[in-house]
């Protein structure tokens, strides 16, 4: 027992003395590491001293070369300074002795215009003794005169003045007469040969496109296939289209009733599609219907572009492209608006061309002055002027407002483009062919005509003929003199203009005729 707690206290004095060596051996190993650290971070402080050394020498070798070289900048500055201020006092000195020089010249001509103000001022006292010596001459001479004349000078002079202002109102009177009777010839020369000209180098088309109001069929079995049972076809085409739908006796037709155009044509198309497709009932009426509008829309439009490029005319409004392919399907006693409106761009070009004006301004105002004809909605505003309030909203020129304004006389005109636009427009629709008229209308007009020729005193006889554009009148030679019909002819013009509506011109020829006649037996 004894020997065990011996070998076991033996035992654990070993583990002691071990683990005790141990911690010996660790702080041992530990100073030493601690030794290395310190030699390490002398060596590294040492290091970084040195850098820093090394570092700090570079900076102020760096600032010390900064400043050399901002020091030389600034020298130059200076330098250059220097350089203007001694310019600018070289420019002042040779200023001030240019100055000191002229000084010295205007002293000396101001001395010479002493002189000479003094000789001028003996020659102005010469010249003076001599006037006074030639009045007195000319007094006496015109005491002479007047006593051999037994006249004042004042009556002599007021004589001569009226011998010389009426021999001078007489040349005058003569010279203003030959000057304008030459303007006018020479303006009509001219003006007709810018007409003739503008006519000729333009093609017109005689043959008329009317608006088609009768709808043709291939029997007269479809009308009933139209109408529907109890008429719910027909009145859902009118309810459609706004077209009133006249079905009557006229064999294999039927008429369309419609102010406006467009939606006659709309209905047109929408029977053609209808009658060739053979289905007709509301549902299908409709379907058409809306299809068909909106293919004219498109065909407006279409119709608007292909017609300003045709002309050479940009930068037109999109409205006004759409108004103008309305026109299309308008028509102005027989004759196509479109046509009529394409005619007088054209002519309108061509004169301004021949007068060195504006062509391309001139063919836009031809082309718009109708786009009133072709309102959406009805209104009560005269065409002109319902043009030129569209022109002026969708910013055309001023120029082109005023003719399409103007071209009837509706506002005064204030640019040159107004009366040749005035004066296309009475050619495109005045020459023959151009327009239909109803022959009721133009009879009355004839006749009207006639009544305000008879209207005035002293007329004998009254005849409307080439067309209603001229009328010839015979006055009584005893009743009417040579100036009265000359007054009498430009009154009954003024009564035309007046009171009537006409296109193009009237020419109103007054006929005086005096005869002597006397028998030999």
């Amino acid at each position: 027992m004894d020997n065990i707690i011996t070998i076991i206290i033996a035992a654990v004095a070993g583990l002691i003395i071990g683990f005790v060596i141990s911690k010996i051996l660790e702080k041992k190993q530990a100073s030493q590491m601690m030794k290395s650290a310190k030699k390490s971070a002398a060596a590294i402080l040492k290091e970084a001293n040195t850098e820093a050394e090394s570092i700090k020498k570079e900076k102020i070798l760096q600032a010390k070369e900064k400043f050399i070289e901002l020091k030389s900048e600034h020298e130059k500055v200076i330098l250059s300074r220097d350089k203007k201020i001694a310019d600018a006092e070289k420019r002042i000195r040779d200023k001030e002795s240019q100055i000191s020089s002229e000084l010295a010249k205007n002293k000396k001509l101001s001395s010479d215009l002493e002189s000479q103000k003094h000789a001028f001022d003996e020659k102005l006292k010469y010249i003076e003794k001599k006037e006074s010596e030639l009045d007195k001459l000319h007094r006496s001479q015109i005491e002479q005169l007047e006593v051999i004349s037994s006249l004042s000078a004042e009556d002599a002079k007021n004589q001569l003045l009226e011998s010389l202002k009426g021999e001078a109102k007489t040349n005058a009177m003569a010279y203003i007469q030959n000057t304008l009777e030459e303007a006018k010839m020479t303006a009509q020369q001219e003006a007709k040969k810018v007409i003739i000209n503008t006519i000729q180098r333009i093609g017109t088309e005689e043959a008329i496109e009317n608006c088609v109001s009768v709808f043709n069929l291939e029997g007269d079995d479809v009308k009933g296939r139209i109408i529907g049972r109890e008429g719910r076809n027909i009145r859902a085409i009118e309810a459609a289209t706004g077209v009133e739908i006249i079905v009557d006796d006229t064999p294999e037709a039927i008429i369309l009733s419609c102010f406006d155009s467009v939606r006659r044509e709309i209905a047109r198309l929408s029977l053609h599609k209808l009658v060739t497709d053979g289905r007709i009932h509301p549902a299908r009426i409709e379907e058409v219907v809306k299809k068909t509008t909106k293919q004219i829309e498109e065909e407006i439009i279409e119709v608007g572009k292909r017609t300003v490029i045709d002309l050479g005319i940009h930068g037109l409004h999109p409205e006004l492209i759409k108004a103008v392919g309305r026109m299309k399907y308008r028509s102005s006693y027989g004759q196509n608006l479109l046509h009529h409106s394409r005619e007088v761009a054209r002519l309108c070009g061509v004169m301004a061309s021949e007068l060195g004006l504006n062509a391309k301004l001139a063919k836009r105002a031809g082309l718009l002055h109708d786009i009133g004809k072709v309102p959406e909605a009805e209104t009560e505003t005269p065409h002109a002027i319902l043009g030129m309030q569209w022109a002026e909203k969708y910013g055309e020129k001023p120029e082109v407002c005023n003719a399409i304004g103007a071209h009837h006389d509706e506002i005064e005109m204030t640019d040159l483009l107004s009366p040749i636009v005035q004066v296309c427009d009475a050619i495109s629709g005045a020459r023959p062919g151009a327009r239909r008229q109803v022959l009721d209308s133009y009879i009355q007009r004839l006749k009207d005509l006639e009544d305000i020729a008879f209207g005035f005193g002293g007329v004998q006889k009254a005849y409307a003929i080439q067309a209603g554009r001229e009328l010839r009148v015979m006055v009584e030679s005893e009743k009417v003199s040579d100036d009265k019909a000359a007054q009498l002819s430009f009154e009954i013009s003024q009564k035309i203009q007046t009171d009537m509506t006409y296109p193009g011109q009237v020419k109103v020829t007054v006929i005086r005729e005096t005869r002597a006649v006397n028998i030999a037996k």
